[in-house]
């Protein structure tokens, strides 16, 4: 054992058990953990209350673990991650500084420069892959590109040869001595919890128990008593019908490899029994486990995620940016009672079932035409395992930005959706106290039940329980007429030659200042080892398409008005209920872009911090980054299926790469070693 010193820099892994940094600073020599918790950094996704309750246990747990091993974890509140981290290097004389990646933009371009700044004072920086099966950048087709459909790449994955890796937690750790001078900061004040959170907070710990051992103890319970029947009682959207493993895989508290080669081998054991329902629901939960994983590959590899879809078609969709709809939403006041279940459950849980949260974002998306941006954000400051990249991958799904999301113009009935998910009222019942007495037979709809059955409930609608804020036609009819208008918008920008200035719909709230875009010319030839983390590369993304399918027939709860059906008799098929993703099953960036667009919210979110997202311009880089498309193949209803957003590498010799930062974004190229 060699007699380096490393500085081991807690992020979102907060285990002992299967962590690679830890486990390489503990093979190295002595070590020394730190967690830095920076708000300044976090920016416009500063986590919900909910989401820090869970963090400020998490860290309590790993601390007593780590002291157990021989170690002091170091908690530091600060205004810059680098200064911290540069601090804690003088007062220990660490050589080297290791870290599991992030894929997140923010944290991408954070990690990023902090391996310059530290390379340049002589700093060793190693960091290793401790969240994924496979690095976003080891999975490509066969012609090096992207993939942008969850099948393709999940298939990619699981096709791919590789070998069981499982890090056993050290038995013993040595201590980093601390000669210099070194401002220790308690949990309690990192600020994660203030007082008039805590009353609130004590319930959470009643039903959740934080911490990597915790995690493992779930995982264990899941498999051996749920996993079996997983396939059938992932459709009860009340009770504990799904593993609820996603806030200890956010917080890096369970491995996902583990988690993974754990379902491999029941699905072998299974397959061996002939258990089709065991293999199911292996098979099914491994998909779950897939769309965090693809999450993550999409944000990496289309870091704008986070303000425009991946399609550019909703770049012209023109959204109804209504507060007051958005507050009726939130509070669970819309008139349709699953919906109102479900985000009432969200706020006073910070927990909905996976197939709740697809039934609240579709409605907000479809029935009130609120930006998708909007759900996002809330989702992001009310959820429990709130996890950025699971969050796009919903929304964005749920909007139609994917190519293989939900069709724009699918319109799914919450009457429906209620009488299939909760046929017995139960979920309704629980969080609408208001509707406890109302029959099973109108528990869903109860705006059509006979005065006699409502007075006899005590439901008076419109004043203990409202009227539907819109009825399914006129939401069916809005909803087409948007979707006609946005062709239109989309039409007229590409004959004008316009299509670059479009502005998004949903920026009417607030603005924000336009940070400056820049060109860094330096032509350097980095050197990376095998566990380095990359940089985002477009280079896979030239010439590339993405053709949108349109539904040639949907559900009956989804069928639109013979004007709509019209333009969608081509090709494709609506997919399944079963098929559905949202922001956390198994949890479950900018990219520079020639337009302006902007992206605000209303100020009455959960969250005491919300802050506008930035906007970004580069009219200089128009030229040189603008797809070119050919108009004599491509009709003004279908050229949003030809324009992938984002940017485009001109360049043949050298590797274009793009950073995006809270204030910045820095465009540079490295040739080819």
């Amino acid at each position: 054992m060699s007699s380096s010193k490393t500085i081991v820099w807690f992020r979102r892994d907060l285990r002992i058990d299967d962590n690679p940094a830890l486990a390489a600073a503990a093979r190295d020599g002595s070590v020394f953990p730190v967690y830095i918790w920076c708000p300044k950094e976090e920016g416009q996704f500063y986590p919900g209350r909910v989401s820090r309750w869970w963090l400020k246990q998490s860290l309590a747990h790993l601390e007593q673990s780590l002291k157990s091993l021989g170690a002091e974890l170091l908690l530091i509140k600060t205004q810059s991650t680098l200064s911290a981290l540069l601090d804690c290097i003088n007062a220990t004389g660490a050589t080297k500084v290791v870290f599991n990646h992030l894929y997140d933009p923010v944290s991408l371009v954070r990690d990023h420069s902090i391996k310059e700044k530290l390379a340049e004072v002589g700093i060793s920086v190693q960091s290793y892959n401790g969240d994924l099966l496979y690095e976003p950048w080891e999975i490509y087709d066969e012609k090096g590109q992207a993939f942008t459909t969850f099948d393709a790449y999940w298939d990619k994955c699981l096709n791919m040869q590789t070998e069981p890796i499982s890090l056993l937690p050290p038995w013993r750790l040595v201590p980093v001595a601390v000669t210099g001078t070194l401002e220790r900061c308690s949990i309690e004040s990192l600020g994660l919890e203030n007082e008039s959170e805590k009353s609130s907070n004590a319930l959470l710990g009643r039903g959740w128990s934080p911490g990597w051992s915790n995690a493992d103890k779930a995982l264990t319970e899941f498999v051996e008593q749920n996993l079996s029947d997983y396939s059938k009682s992932r459709l009860k959207v009340g009770g504990n019908s799904t593993s609820v493993l996603s806030p200890y895989l956010h917080f890096g508290e369970l491995s996902v490899r583990k988690v993974f080669q754990c379902m491999r081998m029941k699905q072998i054991l299974w397959r061996r029994e002939q258990n089709s329902q065991g293999e199911e629901s292996v098979t099914l939960f491994l998909k779950a486990i897939g769309l965090r994983e693809y999450s993550r590959y999409l944000c990496f590899n289309f870091p704008f995620t986070h303000e425009r879809s991946l399609l550019r078609n909703l770049t012209y969709f023109p959204w109804h940016a209504d507060v007051n709809h958005f507050k009726v939403w939130r509070q669970g006041r819309t008139g349709y009672p699953l919906v109102d279940a479900g985000m009432r459950e969200l706020w006073a849980t910070g927990w909905i079932h996976n197939r709740i949260r697809v039934i609240v974002s579709s409605f907000a998306v479809k029935f009130l035409l609120l930006p998708w941006k909007w759900g996002m954000k809330y989702f992001w400051d009310t959820l429990l395992d709130a996890d950025l990249e699971c969050d796009i991958l919903g929304w964005q799904y749920i909007s139609g930005g994917l190519p293989d999301g939900h069709e724009l113009e699918r319109l799914d009935s919450p009457q429906i959706q209620g009488s299939k998910f909760d046929p017995e009222g139960e979920y309704v019942r629980q969080w609408l106290p208001e509707l406890a007495r109302m029959p099973t037979e109108w528990i869903h709809h109860p705006w059509d039940a006979p005065p006699i059955v409502l007075k006899a409930a005590g439901v008076e609608l419109g004043l203990n329980y409202p009227k539907p804020i819109i009825d399914i036609d006129t939401a069916r009819e809005h909803l087409t007429e948007a979707i006609f208008k946005m062709w239109e918008m989309e039409a007229a920008a590409i004959s004008d030659g316009m299509i670059e200035e479009v502005f998004d719909n949903s920026d009417g709230i607030e603005t924000s200042s336009i940070p400056k875009v820049i060109l860094n010319e330096k032509s350097s030839c980095p050197t990376y080892s095998s566990n380095d983390q990359r940089v985002p590369s477009f280079q896979n993304c030239n010439n590339r398409s993405l053709n949108r399918k349109r539904a040639k027939h949907v559900e009956e709860e989804s069928l639109h008005s013979d004007k709509l059906n019209n333009h969608n008799k081509e090709a494709g098929t609506s997919r399944g209920e079963e098929d559905m993703c949202s922001t956390a099953e198994s949890s479950a960036s900018k990219r520079q872009s020639t337009s302006r667009i902007s992206f605000s919210v209303p100020q009455s979110f959960a969250s005491s911090d919300v802050r506008p997202l930035q906007e970004y311009e580069s009219s200089d880089l128009k030229q040189s980054w603008q797809e070119k498309i050919d108009l004599e193949q491509t009709s003004s209803r279908n050229v949003a299926s030809k324009l992938l957003e984002g940017n485009r590498s001109i360049t043949k010799g050298p590797r274009t790469y793009l950073l995006a930062g809270e204030e910045t974004l820095i465009v540079f190229q490295l040739p080819i070693c």
